[in-house]
């Protein structure tokens, strides 16, 4: 099972006497979950996704249930003597995977994100978007429980921004908790399970407790095996499940994850045939 990261009354500054960056913070990330962190320049975001993540170490109180953890931070240094490929490799490495795995994997998300010929391209080459997209390729390939982006869309094309919207959805999917920063309000905005507000060097949660995010949904109709269980990622995805007969079942999805909802049940063994798939405004 996986872990639930809790931080209990974490504030955190830099030297002894500096000023508090945050203080008293308060925030369970639970798995599965998608979070959303706003808030003005300067009022310690980034500070926060540096201690969710575990670079930095709070000054006072507690973070417990620690996942295994990925991040992409604000700034990528590409300045290292290793070209994209053997990077990529060697943190997959360090994640825990075998060479030929960490190898595969880092081509794989490469490839995904649009950098595949830049794999031999010595990190230092790389331009500021793929560099990104390295930087955004690591935080993946060994598949987190814990996803920590901070600003990872910047500097990424439109086609990019799009793979990891998919990634972002494929995670939570699959039971692994994400918490972003992003200056675009757009992003993801029908997604997230919760949003806080850094605001005075506090955490103020801007969703009820227990809401279903608003935002543009999908209605999909699937039909199974009698006996079949919808399969458990797909229930995580789903804003609304409705059984409506034997094997056959009605779901609503928030829109940005509605590609991987459908991936899931094409690839189910054995796979859920697809009915139909629509706006909940249409009437078919």
């Amino acid at each position: 099972m996986r872990p639930e990261l809790r931080l209990n009354g974490v504030g955190r500054r830099y030297g002894v006497r500096g000023p508090w960056v945050l203080r008293g913070i308060e925030l369970d990330v639970a798995p599965g979950t998608l979070v959303r962190v706003e808030g003005t320049n300067g009022t310690g975001k980034s500070t926060l996704l540096r201690l969710l993540a575990g670079i930095d170490a709070p000054t006072e109180g507690r973070v417990t249930g620690r996942p295994r953890t990925a991040y992409v931070p604000e700034r990528f240094p590409p300045a290292l003597p290793f070209t994209a490929l053997q990077y990529l490799t060697h943190l997959g490495s360090v994640h825990g995977l075998s060479r030929r795995s960490a190898a595969r994997a880092a081509g794989e998300w490469l490839e995904r994100l649009g950098a595949g010929e830049y794999a031999g391209t010595q990190l230092a080459r790389l331009s500021k978007g793929s560099s990104q997209k390295v930087a955004v390729a690591q935080a993946l390939l060994a598949e987190p429980e814990l996803l920590v982006l901070d600003e990872a869309w910047t500097g990424l094309d439109a086609e990019a921004r799009g793979e990891l919207e998919r990634a972002v959805a494929e995670r939570t999917a699959a039971g692994g908790a994400v918490v972003f920063v992003d200056h675009d309000p757009r992003r993801l905005a029908d997604a997230p399970d919760a949003v806080y507000a850094v605001r005075d060097g506090a955490l103020h949660r801007r969703t009820a407790p227990a809401g279903v995010p608003d935002g543009p949904r999908v209605v999909v109709r699937v039909r199974g095996p009698s006996d079949a269980v919808l399969p458990a990622d797909v229930r995580r995805t789903v804003v609304r499940a409705e059984e409506t007969g034997p094997g056959r079942h009605t779901l609503a999805v928030p829109a940005s994850h509605s590609d991987v909802l459908l991936r899931t049940l094409l690839t189910a063994r054995p796979p859920w045939h697809v009915v139909s798939v629509h706006a909940p405004e249409d009437r078919r």
